[in-house]
């Protein structure tokens, strides 16, 4: 992403942001401004991005509203207090990883843009991992967590009727046998060409033998994948019948 580009995004943006205003009241409850209009932002994925770019936006406002109060004076910006910039990066940090957390299952991505102005190495091995979670996560571990969802909000209507539960779902052979073989004749694989044989013909027909049976393990699991995905049973099960 083209970070110093952020800018000119905001920069396009200031006069509609102007208009809009913000809402404020005096102590004795009287209204002096109206808020006359929003923004909604999302980027392709809905969640990293946004967070960066609505704390772009929240700050201008928040300049705008202390130069009004009088905490700021004219020339005087956030980005100078630096106490108040850190507790302002790290606040909208936090809230980026709490709703990351709801809505992915990890912290948030571009947090280290959020807290410190600047991407960094470390920022992008986290994304990394982050990443890597959340595709487990998101193929092996979230069906529960949607289920939860669609019940909470009520897409899902119990019948007391039924006594039996779409959650309780038996696995059959397949889903603990494939992965263990798949494992083990990869791991074998890997450590015949680490610890050769006599002879390299040896050699070669372990690695093919071991490498044959990851590879013909692998194809069945992905045939299979839709039996290895923990995918939602709730809503799915309404819609089937």
């Amino acid at each position: 992403m083209r970070w110093h580009r952020l800018q000119i995004l905001v920069d396009m943006v200031t006069e509609m942001q102007d208009e809009y205003g913000y809402f404020l009241v005096d102590v004795d409850g009287n209204v002096l401004v109206q808020q006359e209009g929003m923004f909604r932002s999302n980027c392709m994925d809905c969640l990293d991005r946004t967070n960066v770019i609505q704390s772009l936006l929240a700050r201008r406002s928040l300049q705008s509203q202390l130069e009004r109060l009088g905490v700021l004076h004219m020339g005087q910006r956030i980005e100078d207090q630096s106490d108040f910039e850190k507790i302002y990066k790290n606040a909208w940090a936090d809230n980026a990883n709490a709703c990351a957390k709801q809505y992915a299952g990890t912290g948030a991505l571009k947090t280290d843009f959020t807290r410190t102005g600047k991407r960094t190495q470390w920022g992008l091995v986290m994304d990394g991992w982050n990443s890597m979670i959340r595709y487990y996560k998101n193929n092996f571990s979230d069906g529960f967590r949607q289920d939860s969802i669609d019940l909470f909000l009520g897409n899902y209507s119990i019948d007391e009727a039924d006594m039996t539960t779409p959650l309780h779902e038996t696995k059959d052979w397949k889903f603990l046998t494939l992965p263990i073989i798949m494992v083990v004749a990869f791991s074998m694989c890997i450590i015949c060409l680490l610890m050769a044989g006599d002879t390299w013909t040896e050699t070669l027909a372990y690695v093919l033998f071991w490498g044959t049976a990851s590879f013909v393990t692998a194809g069945v699991i992905l045939f299979n994948g839709r039996e290895f995905v923990d995918a939602p049973k709730l809503v799915q099960k309404e819609k089937m019948d």
